[in-house]
């Protein structure tokens, strides 16, 4: 069973309920968490966790490279490259890494054959095990690489090997490659958003990914109380969809700086998120006691 936690903007509390949940869960079945913000992983902070480990190095494209003492600087790799990635200077042709896509064309067309494609390293794995006995993965792209939603689709194969009853997975905010690459191949969807015009505009877009790849979903409000009348447009926008709201409360602020999870804060959220989760379980069918 893979559950996504999922939302089309940032900072609505998507990891705050994604942690939650793992907590949650992870009383009754086996279970992996797999943070999928590899721009900003955020969900160890969420679990409390301070000493997530940094493991190998992930590749998943390449880049091209000039050998200078080859080339015979006619300019043919300049002409196709269409992503303005190859310039002359000074009199030797330099390759910017940061917008080379590595699609090898300047490679082909190259008539010395002074230019190859090779392997970069985008990211690096990080890995973690909470208080409560699961692991966590993740990672963190290197600065200015790409790949984020390649290197998903890689911790959740890894997260799949270790052949545990539940994953849950934390997507980034958005409807890019990672959160497609987090959506894609998942049995239910937790949709979160906030009682704000932007909020409800972003959820129905990443609402039309989840759509695309026939995901059943439930929608969250978290801060409803901060805008009740807006809340209420959500309420109905959600119809049965809806599993619950949360209220705003000083207390989950208190729980991230101390990372300490929400869950465990006994504040007015916890037993919202509690009554949320069953909901989520009647929605996915199997059983696990209150």
């Amino acid at each position: 069973m893979n559950i996504v936690v999922a939302s089309g903007k940032g900072g609505v509390g998507k990891s705050m309920i994604a942690s939650s949940l793992a907590i949650l869960f992870s009383k009754e079945k086996s279970l992996v968490a797999v943070d999928c913000d590899v721009d900003t992983q955020n969900m160890s902070i969420w679990l409390g966790i301070e000493d997530m480990k940094k493991g190998e190095k992930i590749s998943v494209s390449e880049t091209a490279e000039i050998d200078e003492t080859k080339c015979i600087k006619c300019g043919k790799c300049i002409s196709v490259c269409r992503y303005d990635a190859i310039k002359e200077f000074e009199g030797v042709m330099k390759v910017n890494h940061f917008l080379c896509e590595g699609c090898g064309t300047c490679e082909i067309v190259c008539p010395a054959s002074a230019i190859k494609t090779i392997p970069v390293d985008n990211a690096f794995e990080i890995e973690g095990k909470a208080k409560q006995g699961f692991e966590i993965l993740g990672a963190q792209l290197f600065p200015g690489r790409t790949g984020s939603g390649k290197i998903v689709s890689m911790l959740r194969e890894k997260a799949r090997q270790k052949n545990k009853e539940i994953t849950i997975l934390d997507s980034p905010a958005g409807i890019g490659c990672p959160v497609t690459a987090s959506i894609t191949n998942t049995q239910f969807s937790v949709l979160v958003t906030e009682p704000t015009p932007s909020g409800l505009s972003d959820l129905k877009r990443v609402l039309l990914v989840v759509e695309h790849f026939k995901v059943p979903f439930g929608i969250i409000i978290n801060k409803w109380d901060i805008n009740e009348e807006f809340s209420k447009k959500i309420v109905d926008f959600a119809g049965k969809n809806l599993l619950g709201k949360i209220s705003y409360d000083k207390k989950i602020i208190e729980s991230l700086i101390n990372m300490k999870p929400i869950i465990e804060s006994n504040g007015k959220t916890t037993g919202e998120i509690k009554k949320i989760f069953f909901k989520i379980k009647e929605r996915i069918g199997g059983e696990i006691n209150e």
